[in-house]
């Protein structure tokens, strides 16, 4: 095997993976991700960086969400090829909220809302009508893309949607070890610069006195609704009216738009969406909190 491709199969851990951490044994290693606050915070975990990596940290803003990507790449790559699969990401962040924003009238969603245009027209429009669906399935029809006013709307997986497309565009370029972040969801992979799985500390969406739970992965992803503090902006599709029985639900899993979709059907579904993280299943509920 050759040297570059040794340095491939090093970093790469394709076995998803979450560790829950006890608190009290974490001791003093500091977390690379905090989730959970009104926005994501990175730390700056000690340990440098291996010598055949190069760490990346960037920032893009698009007219909807702010993404933060931390790139541990493989140093075969140069500088760069990191540039380019880091600008490659990034254009399918902007893409997506270009193409598909429910709120652009000239988007295809909004096409697709007034039937000018049907999903077999764009193959990834299909993709995301298809998950749509099966969403509405597992859910019991909490999650309902179509039971939003005004019509097809999948702005409750969108997002994550968008980034598990982004970090497929950095897997394709030879990228394995990275972590997406926006608001309070991410996306890891691999390890981080320290050489080990990422350090995530999920803090309670509305109560910052609780200790925060401490996760170890290599792979998975944590989708959360209602940690903006905005009310209203889920609605129940039984009734049409915005959904109360939630402030917050927090969802952990391998996908990041099903735990999207998952945390935005359990914010209106209540206590009883819990019955759908049974045991065996791939996701699981943090949080699913209401204050009283």
């Amino acid at each position: 095997m050759r040297t570059d491709e040794q340095l491939r199969h090093q970093w790469v851990d394709e076995q998803p993976r979450t560790r829950w951490v006890d608190q009290s044994t974490f001791g003093s290693r500091r977390p690379d991700l905090r989730l959970g606050t009104r926005s994501h915070r990175l730390d700056r975990a000690g340990g440098g960086t291996a010598a055949d990596r190069v760490a990346v940290q960037h920032t893009v803003r698009t007219s909807t969400a702010e993404y933060s990507l931390l790139l541990n790449a493989p140093s075969w790559l140069g500088r760069r090829g990191i540039g380019e699969a880091l600008a490659d990401a990034v254009g399918e962040l902007r893409a997506i909220d270009l193409t598909y924003g429910p709120a652009r009238p000239d988007s295809l969603v909004s096409r697709l809302r007034r039937g000018e245009i049907s999903p077999e027209s764009y193959p990834p429009l299909v993709d995301l009508v298809d998950r749509c669906a099966a969403m509405r399935a597992a859910t019991d029809g909490w999650f309902d893309a179509w039971a939003v006013p005004g019509g097809f709307d999948p702005g409750g997986l969108l997002g994550g949607w968008a980034v598990e497309r982004a970090a497929a565009r950095l897997r394709a370029a030879g990228i394995h070890d990275y972590a997406v972040l926006t608001g309070a969801d991410l996306v890891v992979r691999g390890h981080a610069a320290h050489g080990g799985p990422w350090r995530v500390a999920v803090h309670h969406p509305t109560d910052p006195r609780r200790a925060p739970l401490v996760l170890e992965m290599t792979a998975g992803a944590v989708g959360t609704s209602g940690v903006t503090g905005r009310r209203g902006h889920v609605v129940d599709p039984h009734t049409g009216e915005p959904a109360d029985q939630l402030d917050t639900a927090t969802v952990i899993g391998p996908d990041l738009a099903v735990a999207d979709a998952y945390a935005t059907a359990l914010y209106a579904a209540g206590p009883a969406g819990l019955a759908w993280f049974r045991a065996g299943s791939d996701y699981r509920a943090l949080f699913a909190h209401r204050e009283r």
